[in-house]
């Protein structure tokens, strides 16, 4: 469980560094905000699919949220 929680951090601070709301975040990705919710507090383990729409959604590489 703590890697969900570290890779929910990477993607908030990233996130807030974008100036992007959950909500935001959620509709440029197109997730559900309950998912960036859950992601972030690392209560859900996202599918790769999933991290690949939040990676291109921040434009980041999904490497950069898994170091």
């Amino acid at each position: 469980m703590a890697t969900y929680k570290k890779l929910g951090e990477r993607i908030r601070r990233i996130r807030k560094e974008r100036k992007l709301t959950q909500e935001q975040l959620a509709e440029l990705a197109k997730v559900d905000a309950k998912s960036i919710i859950e992601i972030e507090n690392g209560k859900r383990n996202p599918t790769f699919r999933t991290l690949n729409k939040i990676t291109h959604a921040l434009k980041v590489p999904l490497k950069e949220l898994l170091e």
